[in-house]
């Protein structure tokens, strides 16, 4: 039997190809069949970070198409509307629903593509089938599966990160499991949490266990003084404009760099200014008290930990003295942030047929499309992995609508045999 061919196959079905698919149903209706691949067994956000009262850090209308179609179905303004909520949600006054919140959103647009997706299915390789075509390898249980594609497009998501030398061990945790994690322990009460990373995930893991363990203490070490707050302001909030991905992507190289260095503070290791309030808030009132549970260790730099399945123990410098010392503890949080998954990992023989640049990484043309030798019309497009190339904003949810419909239209645009650039 031949496998199928598919206009469009996947990798990932988060939240970047959740949008793709709303985006080919609106923009090319039944002209497209498309089929996505997701190793997890049912759709999901970053659940283990779903904490009760942590809001998104973008606007609700980032959501998955309104910068794309405001008047798309699909929006979360139609998502409130269909459960209800429209009215409630402006009484509430916010431009920033909860995670919680949020992430019901997507499962709500999820579940009307759900004959769209693989779950339980991981993309194992692809190579090339012809000039025309790639072949993708499925495996799924401990079946193989194929199928023929036109145009693929990744997004493989984030993969955590852990300090150097630090493994992950029963008391040894990344953010990523947070949740899950706290819920394996059981009855057990923890005596003392240390939370690693000076990011909005690391202070969202400390108010969490401050005030979900009431007797446990909780240590927060970073190397800067402070939590740092984000900068949100409307003018550097400029950097998250789809026209500022084509004023980067444009850019010399020694002005891309400088961009993506005076950014940074829009987005990495920086944490909302309400949530450092409410931290610096109990811990003051703490010191009033004089019972601290929460302690800032800050200017300090972590060493090593070495856990087992009774608790870890915790090695840092501070670093003004170099004074080192060791706490003990129930359990470490890695809030050490993620990093992009190498696209190249997945192509396999299909990458040889891709350009590289000086630096060896794949080259991407505007479109979002991996630039590969002549002759191959097979498309192959990265949702992430991009900021060199697109700018900061170029794989973040605030980018997700506009930068899927661009997708979408280059698929058309290139099947139709119009070169980039001229319009469709």
């Amino acid at each position: 039997m031949s496998s199928p061919v598919y206009d469009v196959v996947g990798i990932g079905f988060g939240p970047s190809n959740l949008a793709l698919a709303v985006a080919l149903e609106e923009e090319r209706g039944s002209d497209v069949n498309a089929v996505f691949f997701e190793r997890q067994p049912r759709f999901g956000w970053h659940r283990n970070m779903l904490i009760e009262g942590a809001t998104m850090q973008v606007h609700f209308l980032k959501d998955l198409v309104t910068l794309r179609n405001p008047t798309s179905s699909y929006s979360f303004l139609s998502y409130l509307q269909d459960r209800g909520r429209l009215v409630d949600f402006i009484n509430h006054k916010t431009m920033f629903p909860t995670r919680l919140e949020f992430h019901d959103y997507l499962e709500w647009v999820a579940a009307s593509f759900a004959g769209l997706v693989r779950y339980d299915s991981e993309v194992v390789a692809v190579r090339p089938y012809d000039d025309d075509t790639l072949e993708v390898v499925v495996e799924r249980g401990d079946e193989l599966h194929t199928c023929l594609t036109r145009n693929l497009v990744i997004a493989a998501g984030l993969e955590p990160v852990l300090p150097d030398g630090v493994r992950q061990g029963e008391r040894i945790w990344h953010t990523e499991e947070l949740l899950a994690r706290l819920e394996s322990l059981g009855e057990r009460v923890p005596a003392r949490f240390v939370v690693v990373g000076a990011g909005q995930s690391a202070a969202e893991a400390a108010e969490h266990l401050h005030r979900t363990y009431p007797s446990a203490e909780v240590c927060a070490v970073f190397t800067r003084y402070g939590y740092s707050p984000a900068d949100d302001s409307p003018f550097a909030n400029r950097i998250f404009d789809p026209q500022a991905v084509d004023h980067f992507f444009a850019a010399p190289e020694e002005v891309k760099r400088m961009l993506l260095a005076y950014s940074r503070n829009t987005n990495y290791s920086v944490v909302d200014l309400d949530l450092i309030d409410e931290l610096y808030r109990r811990s003051y009132a703490e010191k009033v008290a004089g019972v601290e549970r929460l302690r800032m260790l800050n200017a300090s730099r972590l060493l090593g930990v070495d856990g087992d399945g009774d608790g870890a123990r915790v090695r840092m410098c501070f670093l003004p003295t170099g004074e080192v010392s060791t706490i003990e503890a129930d359990a470490v949080v890695c809030a050490t942030g993620y990093r992009e998954r190498d696209p190249r990992d997945l192509l396999g023989e299909a990458g040889e047929h891709c350009l590289t640049g000086e630096t060896g990484a794949l080259l991407v043309e505007r479109d979002y499309r991996v630039a590969t030798v002549p002759g191959r019309t097979w498309g192959v497009y990265l949702q992430g992995a991009t900021e060199d190339t697109h700018g900061i904003a170029s794989s973040l949810l605030s980018m997700t609508a506009v930068r899927t419909g661009e997708i979408v239209r280059s698929i058309a645009r290139r099947s139709a045999g119009v070169p980039q650039g001229a319009e469709s």
